[in-house]
């Protein structure tokens, strides 16, 4: 960040009786190993801010990678013009005198430094050396992605909000083939953090033991098609909770702005505080403040303070995910959920860490509860219709469960369902034990397109009579 930005937004004037500064400086490297070769390095950086003004019933902004003082002039000028001309044209009266000025700091956890990008290298060769176990191994791919961000958001009326951000990222993935068949097993590790984290995800020792996997997918069976149970482990759940609860449940695509981009939602403003979302073992949290989720943080890109809200609530549906603007759109309550996934564009209502509560089950007991069944975990596929209810999941790794065993591992597992009445089938949820944070840092919405990233914990679940089925042979 440059020494002087604050006191360089201190030098603005605007005729508004509000404005902010949002800066954002990003800063991303990837270091990849392809069977027994190095990858090109990726390198990347990103600095600029947006200036926002609000006058009586109106609202502007203006981005710019100018960050000197006439730059910063010239972007909260324009801001402000177009906050004078949308003056009375906003589908919501904008208040200047509502806006807050917020002040606070945020900052990941330290975790270890990162080693010497030879160190790293040398990491990734030895696990792509270790996957090299069989000649049906015919792909090994590592990498770890090492990412820092710092964001800072002022007000003329004395906000100042710092948050540094700092994501390490490793990635492993193992592909074997025979013939016609190919199957593959990935690790993916998604927290904010050090290096430590790459300890922590079991990266070190992942390229024998996912070979060995996708070999064992490789001489398995086809998954059996009927209805079951299904025991989603959390790797799997994070997809689940993500498409068909997180996506439904953002309150501007509630309101039609996704329409026509990525869909609308099932769900309707109605719903609110009445709508059976779930059996009454469901329970689902956004929750910023979770230490060390990847897209923990203490205040939105609006100011907002971060803190955990039930959406969902003994499979009632409490509340949606809106932020400020959409709240007074709907008259709803919301969350501290409007965030942008850079300086150049403006904050939208996202997910940041949606999570599912634990229950009581531990995991033999919810594998002894299941007379016929399947074990999934690990996503390889997804589908969902464009008002988020109707899906198709597939997953890497399955494992058939009979009489509360599990017998034997099945390939190509996948399974679909109703989000309107997938989650009522719920009928376990893992205790405490079961329960593991993951993430995704590819979630796209909006136009322009915003690509950000997404926390999502939950514990193993068990839905009762879900359509199960086979890939093609």
């Amino acid at each position: 960040m440059p020494s002087d930005l604050a006191t360089r937004f201190h030098t603005l004037r605007s005729a508004a009786p509000f404005w902010s500064l949002r800066y954002h400086d990003e800063r991303r490297e990837v270091l990849a190993m392809r069977q027994d070769t190095i990858e090109p390095p990726s390198l990347s950086f990103d600095r600029g801010a947006m200036l926002t003004a609000v006058v009586e019933g109106g609202y502007g902004y203006c981005a710019t990678s100018d960050l000197s003082a006439g730059g910063l002039q010239q972007a909260l000028d324009r801001a402000t013009r177009w906050a004078e001309a949308t003056r009375g044209k906003s589908v919501v009266r904008y208040e200047p005198a509502k806006f807050s000025a917020p002040r606070g700091e945020y900052e990941s956890p330290p975790g270890a430094e990162a080693p010497s990008r030879g160190a790293i290298h040398d990491l990734l060769a030895a696990e792509c050396q270790c996957a090299n176990v069989d000649e049906r191994i015919v792909e090994r791919f590592a990498a770890i992605g090492l990412y820092e961000q710092e964001r800072l958001y002022m007000t003329n009326t004395g906000g100042e909000v710092r948050q540094r951000f700092r994501f390490t990222v490793p990635y492993m993935r193992v592909t074997a083939n025979k013939g016609t068949v190919t199957q593959a097993r990935s690790l993916d590790y998604e927290q904010q953090g050090g290096f430590d984290l790459v300890e922590r995800a079991r990266f070190i020792g992942s390229g024998a033991r996912l070979a060995d996997e996708a070999l064992q997918l490789l001489a398995a069976p086809n998954c059996p098609s009927e209805k079951m149970d299904l025991l989603l482990m959390p790797d799997q759940m994070m997809l689940q909770v993500h498409e068909s609860i997180g996506h439904p449940l953002e309150l501007d695509r509630i309101l039609g702005d996704e329409r026509n981009y990525a869909g609308t939602s099932f769900v309707t403003p109605d719903m609110f505080g009445n709508y059976r979302y779930g059996s009454e073992l469901l329970n689902v949290t956004y929750d910023p403040t979770r230490r060390g989720e990847l897209a923990s943080f203490a205040y939105d890109d609006e100011g907002t303070p971060a803190q955990k809200v039930f959406l969902i609530r003994d499979g009632l549906l409490v509340a949606p995910l809106g932020g400020r603007l959409s709240q007074a759109r709907a008259g709803l309550p919301g969350t501290a959920n409007s965030r942008a996934c850079a300086w150049n564009r403006p904050p939208i209502d996202r997910m940041a860490n949606l999570n599912v509560e634990p229950g009581t089950s531990s995991l033999e007991a919810m594998l002894g509860s299941i007379r016929r069944g399947i074990l999934m975990r690990t996503n390889v596929s997804w589908s969902i219709d464009d008002s988020r209810n109707k899906f198709q999941f597939g997953c890497e790794w399955g494992e058939l469960i009979e009489e509360g065993r599990r017998t034997r591992v099945v390939k190509n597992p996948n399974y679909r369902g109703v989000s309107a009445t997938f989650w009522r089938s719920l009928r376990a949820v893992g205790d405490a034990s079961t329960f593991e944070v993951h993430g995704t840092l590819y979630c796209g919405k909006g136009e322009p397109n915003q690509v950000i990233h997404c926390g999502h914990a939950a514990p193993a679940c068990v839905f009762a009579g879900v359509d199960v089925f086979g890939g093609a042979e």
